[in-house]
């Protein structure tokens, strides 16, 4: 599987996405539907970008009991997305019946991936607020085992872990990685960064990529640049 890059739309109404959206007549990007635009529009916003030939990893981010989520993804499995998620926090029982909900009567399923700690917690932050003593790295390594072990195609975790989880779970174990800005662009409120060429060099296998690209003056632009930088 080739290494790409997925564009955040992070909008708030299908309007706005379309707009963006419209604006790439060449190549499709790979795109990220996350809690911001699924909640504003629903599931038919996904039929609607999947439509127009973009391949989708919907970012919902499931925690909860098991049968409750394994009856989510059951529902989320009729969308046609390439990606979707869930928190490794969750334990084991509940990435196995996330699994066993996603898997349609014919066997196939969207790739389900875990997040391991998100890109805004910072060491100091998953000690006070989580109570998480053990090392930053040390937390995702282990909660990538256990999404590997629970039967999971790979996890969400920062490029500077990347390199380690393949190491840890195997180079076919995926790694998608947020948290990836140009090298003169803004951090914003991202802790745990990369650009595109450096993620590349450390082995994540798909890269998100937002306002970089979404707020660009020329997002079209900003997209190859992405592009460029990582796969080419």
């Amino acid at each position: 599987m080739g290494k790409d890059v997925i564009v955040a739309c992070d909008f708030s109404s299908a309007e706005q996405t379309f707009a963006f959206l419209d604006k790439f007549t060449g190549r499709k990007p790979f795109v990220k539907i996350g809690m911001e635009l699924y909640y504003a529009e629903g599931p038919e916003i996904v039929r609607q970008i999947k439509a127009r030939g973009h391949r989708i990893f919907l970012d919902l981010k499931l925690h909860d009991i098991p049968n409750t989520v394994k009856k989510a993804m059951s529902v989320l499995r009729n969308l046609d997305v390439d990606i979707t998620n869930l928190h490794a926090a969750g334990t084991t029982a509940m990435m196995r019946a996330a699994l066993e909900g996603l898997t349609r009567p014919d066997g196939t399923r969207p790739l389900l991936i875990a997040v391991t700690q998100l890109t805004s917690t910072d060491q100091e932050a998953m000690e006070r607020d989580l109570l998480i003593r053990a090392p930053m790295d040390e937390v995702v390594m282990h909660y990538a085992e256990t999404a590997a072990k629970a039967g999971l195609d790979g996890v969400v975790c920062s490029p500077l872990e990347a390199g380690k989880v393949h190491q840890r779970c195997g180079s076919g174990f995926l790694t998608v990685t947020p948290g990836v800005r140009f090298a003169d662009g803004d951090v914003g409120d991202q802790k745990r960064v990369m650009t595109p060429a450096a993620a590349k060099a450390i082995g994540s296998d798909y890269i998100v990529v937002g306002r970089p690209i979404t707020a660009a003056a020329d997002p079209v632009a900003a997209y190859e640049r992405c592009v460029a930088e990582f796969c080419d």
